[in-house]
């Protein structure tokens, strides 16, 4: 049995699920980009069709724009923190709908504007990994901790991302969305995890920056909950946290 110490307190444990955006990786740095170009190409198609959003744009998806219209922040109990990719799809087809475009070109048109701003993405690789998480995951190797990736993306996106920052080799299991029949709150993502790890969920900690991280380890049992919150003026949203850390240097993992 390793041990995973948090803020000096020490919990047994054998496994460590992650939530990917706003836990292993900066979440602004890599979707802000994205958010900005299909918003952008959202407004453009709206503007011909002589209508707009029904909201203020940031409130589309849960962002926050700078004057320039550069993504800076984000709702983290929104759209783009917290939706799959077909939830996001959902909202935003939802929008060209509302100006008179039928239901399944809406659709057609938001899957081809997510087509170019991923584009966009995967030619920039604006994936940054969060100060202290490698020598973190380094110290679960070294103890035996099994690792898995529980994410609200898709399962080969994150494989992606993981791979573009080096990671991938951490983790035992990488589960997304299309793993599972319910997303997070819902516990299935973290029961099919501690399966696959080969581990009761007694025996696991949840680690992620939103409050349906929290929710779906607490109602599969898993041992703790901890919230990740670099800037602790964005942490209220973490209601249901049994923890809640500023960065993974309050985190070490030893072999008890």
């Amino acid at each position: 049995m390793s041990e995973l110490i948090v803020q000096g307190m020490r919990y047994p444990c054998r496994g460590i699920l992650f939530d990917k955006d706003g836990t292993l990786l900066d979440f602004i740095q890599l979707w802000g980009p994205w958010a900005r170009s299909i918003l952008d190409m959202m407004e453009q198609h709206l503007a011909v069709a002589g209508a707009g959003f029904t909201m203020e744009k940031g409130d589309v998806l849960g962002t926050v724009h700078d004057q320039e219209g550069r993504v800076i922040g984000y709702d983290p109990s929104g759209p783009l923190a917290m939706g799959t990719v077909d939830e996001s799809t959902g909202v935003l087809a939802w929008q060209l709908y509302t100006a008179g475009i039928p239901w399944n070109e809406a659709v057609q048109l938001v899957r081809e504007f997510n087509k170019t701003a991923m584009a966009d993405v995967r030619r920039q690789r604006a994936a940054k990994v969060f100060p202290g998480l490698r020598t973190l995951l380094e110290q679960s190797r070294r103890a035996g901790m099994k690792l898995a990736v529980v994410t609200s993306d898709s399962t080969e996106a994150a494989q992606e991302h993981l791979e573009w920052m080096g990671l991938t080799p951490y983790f035992d299991v990488i589960i997304g969305h299309d793993r599972v029949t319910y997303g997070k709150p819902d516990p299935e993502m973290a029961e099919k995890a501690c399966e696959l790890l080969g581990l009761s969920p007694l025996d696991v900690v949840v680690i992620g920056d939103s409050n349906g991280d929290m929710q779906m380890g607490k109602r599969a049992g898993v041992r703790l909950a901890i919230g990740f919150a670099p800037e602790p003026e964005r942490s209220r949203h973490l209601l249901d946290a049994d923890k809640v850390v500023r960065g993974y240097e309050e985190l070490e993992v030893r072999r008890a």
